[in-house]
């Protein structure tokens, strides 16, 4: 049997431990996130996670990403610098497999993530 999962309050959730953002561009930018659930086959994973202001560089070439912002105010753009996206609370975005950008926090954000890998 399949069983359903529910995750209650998801502003609420604690992360893990803040560490060093490693794609950043800003010195001493940190993120934090916990992992909600898995597939079995590992394929797609769901979680909440933070980031603290600054600039980092994303690559979604192995997997497509759905981001509901929960709080915070934050840029997204494509890597030649196109398609800049203002994202706030309440916002959904949608990084396609192959996407690379960049990310910019303005103010602290805490979102909502779902990967989805390519088979």
């Amino acid at each position: 049997m399949i069983n359903l999962s529910t995750f209650k309050d998801i502003n609420t959730v604690e992360v893990k431990e803040f560490k060093p953002k490693p794609t950043t561009l800003t010195k001493g930018q940190k993120e934090a996130a916990v992992q909600l659930w898995a597939s079995d086959d590992g394929l797609t994973k769901i979680g909440v996670w933070e980031c603290t202001p600054g600039e980092f560089t994303a690559d979604r070439t192995s997997a497509g990403e759905y981001c509901h912002i929960i709080s915070g105010s934050a840029s997204v753009k494509n890597i030649d610098g196109s398609n800049i996206r203002n994202l706030g609370p309440g916002d959904l975005l949608v990084l396609p497999i192959g996407w690379k950008g960049h990310w910019t926090i303005h103010e602290h954000v805490r979102k909502l993530y779902i990967l989805q890998a390519s088979i």
